[in-house]
């Protein structure tokens, strides 16, 4: 059988795409003025708008996983002001024992996974997000709808698993 392999300038070209994707998961770096429609028309539908002040805010969780999620907001005019990546350790450090669910969202955006405890505990959200010690987010949510706990907790995806092999 013959086998082929690539140069490095083979796997870059191969890679560029990839490479180009995840720079799509920010907003367009000329964001600032834009109105909604132009906004949604480059990024998509948003997962949730809401009104905040004197203007709105439009949440866009992206990346694989979820890792990112982007918060782009609008001034009264409907012009866009500013975007911001949430899932971040300084926006985790806010959360509290005894926020209610609704701040939670209103800082963090959806969570990328909810698990449902027994015996009707709550529920725990989890937020992966962009680190190096492949970590995620949980946040552990009562019945009543507010935090009972919140820490950081391996995802699945990251645990070592040992595998045993028959000699």
């Amino acid at each position: 059988m013959m086998r082929h392999r690539l140069s490095p300038w083979s796997w870059l070209l191969l890679c560029m795409p990839l490479l180009s994707a995840c720079s799509g998961y920010a907003p367009p770096d000329a964001l600032v003025g834009m109105n909604r429609d132009e906004l949604v028309a480059r990024m998509g539908p948003p997962d949730t708008e809401r009104r905040i002040d004197a203007g709105s805010r439009l949440e866009f969780p992206r990346g694989p996983f979820g890792t990112q999620t982007w918060f782009v907001y609008f001034d009264a005019a409907g012009r866009a002001s500013r975007a911001e990546q949430v899932l971040t350790e300084q926006n985790f450090s806010r959360i509290d024992v005894g926020m209610a669910q609704d701040e939670v969202r209103q800082l963090l955006g959806r969570p990328g996974e909810v698990q449902v405890l027994g015996r009707a505990r709550g529920v725990v959200w989890s937020y992966r997000y962009d680190n190096y010690l492949c970590n995620w987010f949980q946040v552990e949510l009562s019945q009543q709808q507010q935090v009972r706990s919140a820490g950081y907790s391996r995802p699945p995806e990251c645990e070592v698993r040992n595998v045993r092999t028959n000699g």
